[in-house]
């Protein structure tokens, strides 16, 4: 089916934006759960699996568990539980295989904007072609937002004075070069989070030295690549019911983890520390480089695949700096400390920009929605926006598990309006209601993006859950009628606007 088959003139039930692994799942849940509704994904890229396709630099890997961070619906099967990027993508593709969403998928069109008119009770999207610049418009009762929150144009990069002085290659890993040679030659990596880590081992090996430079260390922890005990569950139970076992296991591992750093943050940087310096050599400075300012959890927890980073620094392929720039000059960096490191390819692991809903501008009734003065609502949805799905995950936890329990709650959504003949329903919430950062992490990335980011309360159903218990608790079992929630019906909405 063509794409101008798909977006037809008659309004859809659903437009799902993205690809992704949130969009694919999305589409699986209406798939099984609402056959009859009419939806489509649009994709602004010409393939599938959003962050696993997009980024491609070397070493590319999950940081989450495949056995969480794959669908509840579809077992994990690979071997690899902290998966690289290729095993990801086959996965995906298997699942838009499995419910045969390709006629689904809208490649190449961006949504822009979106309108909801209370007369028609639907969403107008202005969607941009990304291959031809031409714009068209597609009509839909609901909108599923599956674009994550980063904004996958552009990376963050912060300003360094001399960056013009530095003769060499400066690469951000949101956009990668395909033919980036970086054999025999000295690469400086700026930054300690998640894409560091796994670029510094990736690269160690061809490179002549790699050097991670880091303003701020981060707590970073060895998990095995294959988990045994799934692999065992698997292969003795079967593959659904050894993966649902080890999903649950995972799930309560995680738990544990996250709530002893909380609870006990001494013992959890003890404990880390202690296996942190196993690793290493016996006269690396740990206290430099492995001792972060703030307790562990305050932000993410750094996974390296058996210890790869570990043994990279161990064989002297690898190193540590840590310390601020003063200023890029032509053959590396100069530290405030005076230190010159030098360098043939500099890498700014620096972080992502966070936006939501690809930047798109949205619209009630010709006016602006200020998206600052919304509050989530049970993370699904925001308030006064009407048949609007908010798909953020975890960020304590695999992304994925959030997403799916959203999808349950949306079906569920679907399934009441259509008993009661309803076309829009939308959150309410209480005049005077408390409210809070839309995020409580400490991220960098989240900080510098808060003041244009929804707000939630500090009480449910107001609140951005962050543990799977309690989602399962307001979403799976979670009511779809109450106070907050106010269901229309088009022949209301019509008799209330002439009044």
């Amino acid at each position: 089916m063509t794409t101008d088959a798909i977006l037809t003139d008659q309004p859809l039930d659903v437009v799902i934006l993205g690809a992704g692994i949130s969009g694919i799942g999305a589409a699986h849940y209406l798939t099984t759960e609402h056959p009859g509704k009419a939806f489509a994904i649009l994709e602004s890229r010409d393939s599938i699996g959003g962050t696993w396709d997009l980024f491609r630099y070397p070493g590319i890997r999950s940081d989450s568990d495949l056995n969480t961070f794959g669908y509840e619906f579809k077992p994990w099967r690979d071997p690899q539980a902290i998966a690289d990027a290729p095993r990801i993508l086959d996965y995906l593709h298997e699942a838009v295989a499995d419910d045969r969403l390709e006629s689904k998928i809208a490649f190449r069109r961006r949504a822009v904007a979106a309108d909801w008119s209370e007369a028609d009770q639907l969403w107008t999207l202005t969607v941009r072609h990304t291959d031809t610049g031409e714009t068209s418009t597609v009509r839909t009762r609901w909108v599923f937002a599956g674009t994550g929150y980063y904004n996958y144009d552009e990376g963050f990069t912060p300003e360094f004075a001399g960056r013009e002085s530095f003769t060499g290659q400066v690469v951000h890993p949101q956009h990668w070069p395909e033919d980036l040679d970086y054999a025999g030659k000295k690469v400086v990596v700026i930054g300690s989070g998640a894409t560091a880590v796994t670029l510094v081992p990736s690269m160690a090996g061809e490179a002549e030295h790699v050097t991670m430079l880091q303003r701020t260390p981060t707590y970073v922890i060895p998990l095995p690549r294959e988990d045994m005990i799934a692999n065992v569950l698997k292969k003795t139970l079967g593959a659904e019911r050894g993966y649902k076992l080890s999903r649950r296991k995972n799930i309560l591992q995680q738990k544990f983890v996250y709530q002893f750093c909380q609870r006990f943050p001494g013992a959890a940087r003890k404990v880390i520390r202690g296996t942190n310096a196993a690793l290493l050599p016996r006269d690396f400075d740990l206290d430099t480089h492995f001792n972060p300012p703030y307790n562990p959890w305050d932000q993410r927890l750094c996974v390296v695949p058996d210890g790869d980073l570990f043994k990279a620094l161990r064989a002297g392929s690898a190193s540590i700096e840590t310390g601020r720039i003063k200023r890029f000059v032509e053959n590396g960096i100069e530290l405030e400390s005076g230190e010159l490191i030098e360098a043939d390819i500099i890498v700014t692991a620096t972080g992502l920009n966070l936006q939501l809903f690809g930047g798109m501008e949205l619209r009630r009734d010709g006016e602006p929605i200020d998206l600052t003065e919304t509050v989530a609502y049970r993370g699904v949805m925001l308030s006064t926006v009407p048949n609007w799905v908010l798909a953020i995950g975890y960020t304590n936890s695999s992304w994925t598990l959030k997403i799916g329990l959203i999808c349950e709650y949306f079906c569920r959504m679907l399934t009441h309006m259509d008993e009661n003949s309803y076309t829009s329903v939308r959150a309410i919430p209480p005049t005077g209601m408390q409210t809070r950062p839309l995020l409580d992490f400490g991220a960098g990335y989240v900080k510098r993006a808060l003041d244009r980011l929804p707000v939630q309360g500090t009480t449910a159903p107001w609140t951005m859950t962050m543990a799977v218990s309690a989602d399962v608790k307001q979403l799976r079992k979670g009511e779809v009628v109450d106070d907050c929630l106010q269901y229309t019906s088009a022949e209301t909405t019509v008799t209330e606007s002439v009044a």
